[in-house]
């Protein structure tokens, strides 16, 4: 309808109100270019489809971002607080400092995760971060305890395996040995392994002992064999009498322990006779002597 079909009053209305819009909205311009109407609605247009496909930020959006944040930094938060363990460790002190961590990390992400409906979302995915990160601890964990069980026992299996072919076998050195390799496995070896090697140490020292006292009998056996030939013809040949029936005792008590061995075949009831014990005190005796002239030998050449 044209102005001069309608009433004149509203026309004049109608004009004071066009000229009160033009007197308060300002020309949008977009990239230096003052928009139309239909520019301003195809404008309009544009930025909704940009925010329905997320590419300009709305609120929801920047919680969502907001969150992420805080969520990245509980986890950080507990793994800072893991790797301030000192790997292998039992179990239980694995554990602990887990629960630890993750009681830290929650209390932080309680206080400042944004949005009660969120809320729950968030928790899960927490959950789930911390279990895969404490399933990685665990299996480190478990890989160094192995691997420190292992050179814990190849160190007293090797010590072991060179107290069998010493050249003076002493049984004395042996207990000493055998009780340090217990101390050292029992202060070096931690963690989940732990029980499968003490198994392992427990045989592996068993068998040691075994092959040592065999060892040491043939050997010791041996030796008053030899001395028992040799101190006789020493002492005849020096007319020392004492020496001579000395030698002879010796060779008596010598082919006593063959006997015994061969007739019983059991070393144990060979080393729980009081003969056995003289003897095996009076060797310890003489190499205990050896060993420690060997020390100072070698003092006096190096240094």
């Amino acid at each position: 309808m044209k102005d001069t079909e309608l009433d004149p009053l509203y026309v004049q209305n109608k004009e004071q109100f066009k000229q009160l819009v033009a007197s308060i909205i300002r020309p949008k311009i977009v990239q230096g270019k003052t928009l139309n109407g239909k520019e301003f609605i195809a404008f309009l247009k544009q930025t909704l489809d940009a925010l329905n496909k997320g590419e300009i930020p709305s609120i929801g959006s920047v919680v969502e971002i907001f969150n992420k944040a805080i969520l990245e930094r509980c986890l950080k938060l507990y793994s800072q607080g893991m790797s301030k363990l000192q790997l292998p460790v039992t179990e239980n002190k694995l554990q602990l400092a887990h629960e630890v961590s993750k009681a830290e990390a929650q209390r932080l992400l309680d206080q400042q995760l944004f949005g009660r409906r969120n809320a729950k979302e968030y928790l899960l995915k927490f959950n789930d971060e911390i279990k895969k990160v404490y399933e990685n601890h665990i299996i480190a964990n478990k890989y160094q305890s192995s691997k420190q069980c292992e050179a814990s026992w190849s160190a007293c299996e090797d010590r072991m395996d060179r107290l069998l072919v010493t050249r003076f076998p002493s049984m004395t050195m042996f207990n000493a040995s055998f009780n340090q390799c217990n101390q050292n496995f029992e202060r070096d070896c931690v963690g989940l392994s732990k029980e499968m090697y003490a198994l392992k140490m427990a045989k592996m020292l068993e068998k040691s002992r075994s092959l040592f006292f065999k060892e040491y009998c043939q050997r010791l056996t041996l030796s008053l064999l030899v001395l028992s030939i040799t101190i006789p013809v020493v002492g005849h040949n020096l007319k020392l009498a004492l020496l001579k029936y000395g030698g002879y005792i010796m060779l008596i008590f010598s082919l006593y322990f063959e006997m015994h061995t061969r007739m019983y075949g059991s070393l144990e009831l060979l080393h729980n006779s009081p003969s056995f014990q003289i003897a095996v005190t009076a060797w310890e005796i003489i190499v205990g002597n050896i060993l420690v002239l060997n020390r100072q030998v070698i003092q006096l050449l190096f240094f």
